[in-house]
Formats: C-alpha cells, sequence, structure tokens
C-alpha cells in the first residue's frame, strides 16, 4: 500500500477497492451517529444555547395591524437611524486623527510625484519621437 502513495504512480485497483470500503464504512458510521444526535441541542462554538421548543399551530404570531407612516414620519425615521447608528461609531482621538490625516497627506503627495514625473516623461519622449514643431 505504501508503494502506490508515491508522487506520480497510479494506485492499483486493489488499493482503490480498499479504500472505498473503508470509506463506505465511515459514511454509515457517522449517519448513524446523526441520528442518534438529532434530540440534542447544537453547540456553534463553544457558546451557550437555549434549547428551542417545537412550535405549535395555535402559537402561530398574531398579525399586528401597523398604522401606515407618512413621508414626514419616515424621513424622521431615517434621522433616527442615522443618529444612533452615529453614536455606535468609535471616533478617532485627536492626536490618531492628525496622524491618519498626515498619512494620507505624504501617500497624496509621494503618488502625485510619481505621476507628474511619468507625464513629463512621457511628454519629453513624445516631443523627441515626433519631432517639436516649433
Amino acid at each position: 500500500m505504501a508503494e502506490s502513495k508515491r508522487r506520480g504512480e497510479e494506485p492499483e485497483d486493489d488499493d482503490i477497492e480498499d479504500l472505498d470500503e473503508s470509506f463506505d464504512d465511515a459514511v454509515d458510521d457517522d449517519a448513524d451517529d446523526d441520528d442518534e444526535d438529532q434530540d440534542q441541542p447544537v453547540s456553534r462554538g463553544g457558546t451557550a444555547t437555549r434549547e428551542r421548543r417545537k412550535a405549535d399551530p395555535a402559537d402561530k404570531p398574531k398579525a399586528k395591524k401597523v398604522a401606515r407612516v407618512g413621508f414626514f414620519g419616515r424621513i424622521l425615521g431615517f434621522f433616527r437611524e442615522v443618529v444612533a447608528e452615529l453614536r455606535k461609531v468609535i471616533w478617532p482621538t485627536r492626536k490618531e486623527l492628525l496622524t491618519y490625516t498626515a498619512v494620507v497627506v505624504v501617500f497624496v503627495a509621494f503618488m502625485l510625484a510619481i505621476v507628474a514625473g511619468l507625464d513629463f516623461g512621457f511628454a519629453k519622449g513624445v516631443l523627441f519621437v515626433f519631432g517639436n514643431q516649433e
């Protein structure tokens, strides 16, 4: 069996049949385990979970009558949501803001110098190739 695991060599038919049988056995074992675990709540990465009870048809939520909100009410609701989201923002300190601003200004100046240099070089190259018309 170790011979067939080398790179570039094809496995023999006997080895493939052995692998197929062991794979089928493993799949059958997993299927049996799944049937037993269906009554247990599922754990999701170590977080605490509550066991969910099965919904009864009598527990259907009743339809609530929602009053229609007018145009100005929707605008007011939008601004309330904007303010609520802005309260969640972690604003930078003055020092962080100045640091970030300086980094952006230096980066933009660097990119400006690269583009200006390339523009000047290409302009001189075009004038050299096609000649100066003056």
